[in-house]
Order: C-alpha cells, then structure tokens, then sequence
C-alpha cells in the first residue's frame, strides 16, 4: 500500500493532481483509513500511471481516464507488449506504436528514478554504440530521442508541484556552450524535483553568457551541469568559472560519464539520476540547517 505521497511519486504527478483525478473521473480510488488517510493499492497506482502516460502521448483527460479504467482493468499479461523490448530495434524500425507502447510499460511499472537507472540511461548508451556502428540511421536516433525527450518533459513538468516551499533553494541546471546531449540531465532534474527541490532547467547548449546572467537573476543555491565527452572540458570550465563570477559560493554540481576531468572544486554526483538527486538534496539540506544554526 501507498500514501498519497508515495503514489504520486510512482506515477510522476504532484499530488493535487492525484486527488484532482479521483475527484472529477474516479481514477485511482484509493482505501481510506479509519482517521481519512488515503491508501493506493498496485491496481490503483497502475491504473493512475496508465493515464499519466496517455496524458503524456497527447490524450485529452476525459479520454485518458476512460482508456485508462478500461486497460487496468484487464489482466496485465493482455496488456499488448512490443515484441522487442529495445530503443535500438524500435530505432532500426521506426515503429513510433511500439516504442510508445515500451515507454508506456517502463514508466508505468516502476517508479522513475528506477526507471531511468535500471532501464533508460544503459538503453541509451545501447542506441548510440548502435548509431556509432552504423546500424541506426540518424532519424532512426532522433525519432527514439525525441519520443523520450516529450516523455522526460512531461514528467518534469508533473513534478513541479512536489516542491517544498517558496524558501526551497533554487537549483539551475543546463548543459555547458556545445554540449548537446541532455536525456540524462533532464532526468536528473525531474528526480530532483519530485524531492522536492526547485529546479530552473535551461537545457542544452547554454552560452556561458546565459548561465552567468541565470545565476545573477535570482538567490541560486547550485548549479548542475553534466559532462559527457572530454571535448566539452574547456566550455564546463568557462562556465564554472563564470557562475563563480556571478554568484560567489554557488555550489556547482557535475554528473555524466566525464564528471572526473570537471574542475576539482565542482560535486561529483555520481553516474546514477535517483541516488544524484538524494545526494544534492542531502548537501543542499545539510548546507540550509548549518545556516540556520548561525
């Protein structure tokens, strides 16, 4: 069983948006306990994360609600599955139906950091060994990219309402001047923020310019980059060295593959979203409590 809080963890919305959907289409009735708490059973929370991934796909709510109520309701096994279950044969096939139908299942059976972690991030470096080799044509790489990319999207923007408060510490997060590939560090946004934190996501390809007057604009308690090729080591230096400019004593934090040639003074957040996340929540936390106690 699940609380309110728990659930929409699960499935990726905030949870106005649960209580919303119960209220208006009767999706995901939870249990009640003797003092009123809501409680989310499996079949209630795959029931809310079918519709979240309809939502997703472009339903309308009313729609999406029906659909839901309806595929929930069959046995799991009867739920169509792709026969392949990889970003790679859905990338040499073009077959949209299925790669949907696979991003529908992952997301809906799992929550997202486990998702992302455990499925996502290593299909991924499977799609581009795949491109590299020259088995996936590169609209065959985009269709799969994009189609993730809306997916990543929509779940960032269902975990804006998780954030704590309006003294919660700003987190920018964005991609270095050239660097192009960003999946992984909107993944990490959307995990940090359904912990809570309030996250400006600027995305790919920032000019330096930018990250500097993105610091400057508002209180920023840390900046996330992510560094993925050597190649883009001189542009991450520039732009540390520029948000140190900006905003003295601005945490700059650093995930990807090539986190290790960042400069020294940078967080290393490690190569997973979910326990990336927790550690700079951890920081953030730690860092705001030690403020209060002077």
């Amino acid at each position: 069983m699940y609380t309110i809080k728990r659930a929409a963890e699960q499935v990726g919305v905030s949870v106005s948006t649960l209580r919303s959907w119960e209220r208006r289409y009767g999706i995901g009735s939870p249990q009640r306990t003797d003092s009123g708490y809501r409680l989310y059973d499996e079949h209630a929370v795959r029931e809310l994360s079918i519709m979240q991934a309809l939502i997703t796909e472009g339903w309308s709510v009313r729609a999406a609600a029906e659909e839901a109520l309806r595929r929930a309701a069959a046995p799991v096994e009867r739920v169509p599955r792709p026969s392949d279950q990889s970003l790679v044969a859905m990338a040499e096939s073009y077959d949209v139906a299925s790669l949907t139908a696979l991003l529908d299942e992952r997301f809906s059976t799992a929550s997202f950091e486990s998702a992302v972690d455990g499925w996502l991030m290593p299909s991924l470096q499977d799609l581009g060994s795949a491109w590299e080799a020259g088995r996936v044509s590169v609209a065959g790489e985009h269709l799969v990219s994009y189609s993730i990319a809306r997916r990543l999207s929509a779940s960032y923007d269902a975990a804006g309402g998780n954030v704590l408060g309006a003294s919660t510490p700003n987190v920018v997060v964005g991609l270095p001047p050239g660097s192009r590939h960003e999946l992984g560090l909107l993944s990490f946004a959307t995990a940090a923020r359904r912990l809570g934190l309030a996250t400006t996501y600027l995305g790919a390809d920032v000019p330096v310019s930018a990250w500097q007057a993105a610091v400057a604009a508002r209180p920023v308690a840390c900046a996330v980059l992510a560094l993925s090729d050597d190649a883009d080591v001189d542009a991450l230096y520039q732009v540390v060295s520029a948000i140190s400019a900006a905003r003295p004593g601005t945490i700059v934090a650093v995930g990807g593959s090539a986190q290790d040639s960042a400069p020294p003074e940078c967080l290393r957040l490690g190569h997973q979203v979910g326990p990336a996340a927790v550690l700079l929540a951890e920081r953030l936390g730690s860092l705001a409590a030690k403020r209060a106690a002077t």
